[in-house]
């Protein structure tokens, strides 16, 4: 009974070690590989909607939500994920070391990577915020960067994580990178009937308008010379008391 209590105590002792020592490295562990699952997901969204893959009634407001939500909360991840290891007693990187790129010396290619993608993906998904005053098709033209986002989390990941060598890590690469990919491809590649659909409206807009106008035109155009071709009712009949003059003789 009392080994058994030593036991237990002498792991929770070591467990609350592991914790003080190892914790803010966990934290910060788990929070980039949440921040990585939410960039995928959202970058997935983002392709899915401007490639117009899915298209159902009310679907696309829906996948915005989405597409809006997993982008702020991969953010908020992003975020704890380099806060986390100012509290890391064996990294102890300094806010120098979270904030400038390849200012760090664990890995700094990797980690300043890590850190151009986290600004890049603050200035990317904030900037919907701003996008009128940025004007639509520039923002439209920028937001294509977010794929850009989702590289260099994968890159950072793969060469400074800690679970870059694990089985399951690996299976979630091979599965969405080509995914994304494709959906990128997509997106570049595809045709656009916007444009050619956009001039047919604007012709028939013209056609239409121009129509009735073409219209009064023609009709009197034709209609005069018949007017004055065919004679009045009155030189038919006669004008007022006026009779027909035949010569006598």
């Amino acid at each position: 009974m009392s080994a058994a209590v030593v036991t237990s105590s002498s792991g929770a002792a070591s467990a609350a070690e592991v914790l003080q020592s190892h914790g803010w490295w966990l934290a910060s562990r788990a929070s980039g590989l949440v921040a990585l699952v939410l960039v995928t997901v959202s970058v997935f969204l983002g392709l899915t909607m401007a490639g117009k893959v899915m298209r159902r009634p009310g679907l696309s407001k829906k996948l915005m939500a989405l597409h809006e939500q997993t982008a702020l909360a991969g953010l908020v991840a992003i975020a704890v994920h380099g806060l986390a290891l100012l509290g890391d007693p064996w990294l102890h990187p300094g806010v120098s070391g979270i904030a400038v790129p390849f200012a760090m010396g664990f890995k700094p290619l990797f980690t300043g990577l890590g850190i151009i993608g986290g600004y890049l993906a603050a200035l990317l998904g904030l900037s919907y915020y701003v996008r009128r005053r940025i004007g639509a098709k520039l923002w439209r033209k920028a937001h294509r960067a977010t794929v850009v986002v989702y590289l260099l989390g994968l890159v950072h990941a793969l060469g400074a994580g800690t679970d870059a060598t694990a089985a399951w890590f690996r299976w979630w690469v091979l599965l969405t990178t080509p995914v994304v990919g494709g959906l990128f491809v997509y997106r570049l590649t595809r045709p656009r009937a916007s444009a050619p659909a956009a001039d047919a409206s604007r012709r028939r807009g013209i056609a239409t308008h121009l129509l009735p106008n073409s219209a009064a035109i023609h009709s009197s155009a034709v209609g005069a010379p018949l007017a004055e071709a065919a004679p009045p009712r009155a030189r038919l009949l006669g004008a007022g008391s006026q009779k027909p003059v035949f010569d006598e003789g």
